[in-house]
């Protein structure tokens, strides 16, 4: 609960690693968010379904596009829970691979309230999938920041 009273929103970005387009439209959301004077009505957090990476900063690429647009980026990876279904509103993924793991997980959890999207579906480009950058370039950093500010924007939009 929000301290005056209202709910707060809560919103959480998913991808299998947690280290590279999650945080980047965690961060690009928060910044959003931030700028229009609204960031303390939302809770905006980012997860992942595999453990390989709890623990690990972003990919120092990501981290680079972040800086060079003037985005702050503070996280650390870490694993989707149970609770994070009951607790979020919204669960925003990368990817149909994501869409379908984080449906089945979901399905287990008996409270699970979260409206589970692709962030990709917000695009006003219509480019539903958000591709990993992760073998990429940096221009691959650089679409996907293009396309998690084009899909923030309207979610933001869509929920003010």
């Amino acid at each position: 609960l929000h301290s005056n009273g209202s709910q707060l929103i809560m919103c959480l970005f998913f991808l299998t690693g947690n280290i590279c387009r999650s945080p980047i439209a965690e961060a690009v959301f928060r910044k959003m968010a931030t700028d229009a004077g609204v960031v303390d009505k939302w809770r905006i957090d980012s997860a992942a379904t595999s453990t390989y990476e709890i623990g690990n900063p972003p990919d120092h690429r990501g981290q680079a596009c972040m800086k060079k647009h003037g985005v702050p980026m503070r996280h650390v990876a870490r694993q989707v829970t149970k609770e994070d279904f009951m607790s979020f509103d919204y669960i925003l993924c990368m990817d149909e691979s994501n869409l379908s793991d984080l449906k089945k997980k979901a399905n287990s959890v008996k409270n699970s309230k979260a409206k589970i999207e692709l962030l990709g579906s917000y695009d006003p480009e219509k480019q539903l999938i958000i591709k990993d950058p992760y073998y990429g370039h940096e221009e691959d950093f650089e679409n996907v920041y293009e396309q998690c500010v084009r899909c923030c924007k309207v979610f933001l939009e869509n929920n003010s």
